[in-house]
């Protein structure tokens, strides 16, 4: 403990020591023993850079969370982690080995190129995990996993393995979604579409043998070298001729049918289409129902195909404005023309996605969606906000589609398929029991049998699906503790934008493997945006470096700052402004801690001073503890942390520093009593527990600068003290609103706070101003008395049915007076005529409830008795 402060806090001399602390004592290692267990698994980011604000509030609300637990007499457990990432981090792999080493992915063995991927997880995955540290979170760091850890990776193909023999698991040629740039396929959710002005273009194609032509809308003309039929609708009479003909693709001159179906709209566009099935899932769903050949024209990187015929090798979007030249110089352009519409982008490359027909690895997700549909539904898992995201959660599950788990990429989990030389195949955990599972199936008994394993890696989510599981090695062996003790855990904390990719997964696989959900709680985080409203990203420039912000601010400081703009699964606006608030809320604890360090030593020797005014300002401040107290604990239960710190910052803010503070400061260098010492610094050290969740490290700072200590704030237990006293809060809030109001009317009628006056009080309450009397008269700087009728010439201030007078020895303006009573008494009619006509609504008073009726009658008595006050006052004025 120091023996000097400093005159601000100085976050940088003792966030670090702290840490460091906590660790060597091994407050955040957890071992399964007799307490009840609160377990988190932290959703792992991915090692493809460091961590943004998104990240921050993610983890910063977790440890609010594991703090509390374990504070409040559980086995907290806060498993830490980060993701491979497939597609994002081969991608950076990529980028860095051809911009830093000058070496190709093409010229790399697939075991060199996973050296490189390796360094690039040490190297990223350290600075997140120090970022975690700088942040203050309370993670157990023995318990470090990673997607790619040996016995994780086993997990993940053992799945592969069990799905596969459950049937639940098939390969075969779909029309996917494809990433030219990553050229990987991707799933249905990793497609993000987008509105953007586009153009259309009106191309005519010749009927064979005629000099007819049909006209033709496209908004991809480089795709009209794969064209294998027009369609028209067989009610539409204006190619009702046509059946039975066929008619010219332009550019390539190929001869195809014209078909007919109801899919097409008659009265969209020309009412003809034409059907591309390489290209577009309606186009091939109508190519499978009508027998048409499939030509694909694009290459896995987006460049035109041997069977486009031309523009061979251009990319996609050259290729398009090659087609719409040569269609032009043709004569086959009729007309172009903008157009709004939707299109796909791949959310790790940003890519434009393209349709494409590929034999990819599928899961059947319809018993799983039933699974993680269920568990929702019938409230075992409980979703927070749920009115935000229950609705969008059963309309995915309800509408969901087989999920393509094959990626065309090196880093990842292999996906334990073997083929033989004919193609045949099996799927096996390794090479040796696929050797044996061939020669089982396919009654192969030659030896030896050269085989090859599939090239592909599984998606990324299908490893992380089973996070909560195998993070205590759940899968690989089954049974063990701590899977038995820590699982299920009890809340995940994660961001909306990944319901589907992993919240939804997750249950699926707890349901699948465990018979149960793999967590009770699911709160999700707002997305975090700037002042201006837009997303942070790092393309825009917008979000801050974490570590930057710690530095300038301290780690407390921002964890503040992101919390309090932070209303429970809203989008929040973050910039600076609240990290210097959380700043200067630190230099508010401190100050209070410098003036109560004041007071050490200056305790009285011969007993308790008699002073009338301290038994009452330490009763309440005692039970607004108690009463704040019970309300975080509510408000932790509904996952309200903003509220939460809220309404400690303003209890200590407020309560404790403006006003208890206030109320019990001994006079200059005058003794302060022995009992209000010891209990200031009991409530002090109470709210500095209170606030640890939230501030951990000027938290615990504080709890050992205010007195010697055998026992750390950050394992320290919470205790359930007695109801708060509502009568004695009631008069508190009755001295606060008084002292405000008493010293409102000193400065409009010009009365110096030196100055002296008496304050005399008018009520039918007098037992309620007894305990506060002495402590109202020094706050206002008067001497106080009781009285039974108004005092004529004074100053006369009505609070509530109360009237108080204040008399100087100063003439006081009466005019000034009367124009604020004046105002007083327009705002309480005005009041009064609101409740009246609400009261006089029959309607109302028959359907509203009865306390909703009956706290309305006493506003309105409330009112009729405050006008009365002030005409009186108004009345003493003349």
């Amino acid at each position: 403990m120091n023996t000097t402060l400093s005159k601000n806090y100085e976050p940088g001399q003792v966030e670090e020591s702290w840490y460091a602390h906590w660790e060597q004592k091994g407050y955040f290692r957890s071992k399964p023993d007799g307490r009840p267990p609160f377990t988190v698994v932290i959703p792992p980011p991915n090692v493809t850079g460091v961590l943004h604000m998104g990240h921050t509030l993610n983890e910063t609300v977790q440890d609010v969370l594991v703090r509390h637990a374990r504070m409040s007499g559980f086995n907290a457990c806060w498993v830490p982690g980060s993701d491979h990432a497939s597609i994002a981090t081969e991608a950076k792999v990529v980028q860095m080995l051809e911009k830093e080493k000058g070496i190709k992915k093409s010229e790399l063995s697939r075991p060199e190129f996973m050296k490189y991927a390796f360094e690039w997880k040490e190297k990223y995955g350290g600075i997140i995990y120090h970022q975690i540290k700088k942040l203050g979170c309370s993670v157990d760091w023995d318990r470090v996993s990673f997607t790619m850890d040996d016995h994780y990776y086993a997990a993940v193909i053992k799945v592969f393995v069990d799905l596969y023999e459950k049937g639940l698991i098939y390969r075969g040629a779909r029309m996917i979604n494809w990433d030219p740039s990553a050229q990987t396929a991707l799933s249905d959710e990793e497609v993000e579409y987008r509105d953007i002005q586009g153009h259309l273009y009106y191309v005519r194609y010749q009927v064979t043998g005629t000099d007819e032509y049909i006209t033709i809308a496209t908004q991809r003309p480089e795709t009209i070298m794969g064209d294998t039929a027009v369609c028209v609708n067989p009610t539409d009479e204006r190619y009702a001729h046509l059946k039975g003909k066929t008619i010219i693709v332009p550019l390539v001159n190929r001869e195809v049918p014209i078909i007919f179906d109801e899919y097409v709209d008659p009265a969209f566009g020309t009412g003809a289409l034409k059907v591309t099935p390489a290209h577009d899932i309606n186009d091939y769903n109508l190519g499978l129902k009508h027998g048409l050949p499939t030509i694909d024209t694009l290459n896995a990187d987006g460049t035109l195909s041997a069977a486009a015929q031309v523009f061979v090798g251009m990319d996609r979007f050259e290729a398009r404005k090659a087609a719409v030249a040569q269609l032009r110089a043709e004569g086959s352009l009729v007309k172009e023309e903008e157009y709004s519409t939707r299109l796909g982008f791949s959310q790790r490359t940003n890519a434009v996605v393209e349709p494409r027909i590929s034999t990819q690895w599928f899961v059947q997700m319809r018993h799983f969606a039933d699974l993680a549909l269920e568990a929702v539904t019938s409230g075992e898992v409980k979703i927070h906000p749920e009115e935000r995201f229950l609705a969008t959660y059963k309309y995915w599950l309800e509408n969901i589609k087989d999920w393509c788990i094959s990626r065309q990429l090196w880093w990842g989990q292999r996906i334990p398929a073997w083929y033989d030389a004919d193609g045949k195949f099996v799927v096996a955990a390794t090479a040796d029991e696929a050797i044996a599972k061939f020669k089982e199936q396919h009654n192969i008994d030659h030896s030896p049998l050269t085989i090859r394993q599939d090239e592909d890696v599984l998606d990324t989510w299908f490893s992380s699906w089973l996070w909560p599981i195998e993070v205590f090695n759940g899968i690989t062996q089954p049974g063990n503790p701590d899977i038995n003790y820590y699982y299920p855990t009890n809340v995940l904390v994660t961001g909306q934008d990944i319901i589907f990719f992993w919240v939804a997964r997750m249950i699926m696989a707890g349901q699948e493997y465990k018979n149960q959900r793999p967590f009770e709680h699911v709160y999700f985080t707002g997305m975090v945006r700037d002042k201006q409203g837009r997303k942070m990203s790092k393309s825009l420039g917008n979000s801050p470096d974490l570590l930057d912000l710690i530095d300038r601010f301290g780690a407390d400081a921002v964890r503040f700052g992101i919390l309090i703009s932070s209303p429970a699964g809203n989008d929040l606006l973050f910039d600076d402004s609240s990290c210097e608030q959380g700043r200067n809320f630190n230099n508010k604890l401190w100050n209070a801690l410098k003036l109560v360090k004041m007071w050490e030593g200056r305790q009285a020797t011969d007993g308790s001073i008699a002073d009338s005014r301290l038994p009452f300002a330490v009763e309440w401040f005692g039970q607004r503890l108690a009463q704040v107290k019970a309300q975080v604990e509510d408000l932790y239960k509904g996952f309200r942390l903003s509220e939460a710190l809220k309404t400690v910052y303003s209890l200590i803010w407020d309560d404790f520093c403006s006003w208890y503070l206030e109320w019990v400061k001994p006079g200059f260098e005058q003794p302060i009593d022995n009992a209000v010492y010891a209990k200031t610094i009991e409530y002090f050290s109470e709210l500095m527990q209170l606030l640890h969740p939230f501030m951990p490290f000027i938290t615990e700072e504080i709890y050992h600068q205010l007195a010697e200590r055998t026992d750390d704030l950050c394992v320290k237990q919470f205790t359930k003290g007695a109801p708060a006293d509502a009568s004695v809060l009631a008069q508190g809030s009755l001295l606060q609103d008084a002292i405000s109001a008493l010293r409102d009317a000193r400065v409009k009628n010009n009365l110096k706070p030196k100055d002296p006056v008496t304050a005399s009080i008018q009520t039918d309450a007098r037992s309620q101003f007894a305990p506060i009397a002495a402590i109202l008269g020094k706050q206002v700087n008067a001497e106080v008395q009781f009285v039974d009728d108004a005092v004529p010439g004074a100053i006369t201030v009505v609070l509530g049915t109360q009237k108080f007078y204040l008399s100087s020895e100063q003439a006081v303006d009466t005019g000034v007076q009367k124009e604020q009573l004046l105002k007083d008494l327009e705002y309480h009619r005005g009041f009064l005529a609101s409740v009246e006509k609400k009261l006089g609504n029959e309607r109302f008073v028959a359907n509203a409830k009865p306390d909703v009726v009956d706290a309305e009658r006493k506003k309105k008595k409330d009112a009729e008795e405050k006008i009365e006050a002030i005409e009186k006052s108004l009345a003493l004025l003349g």
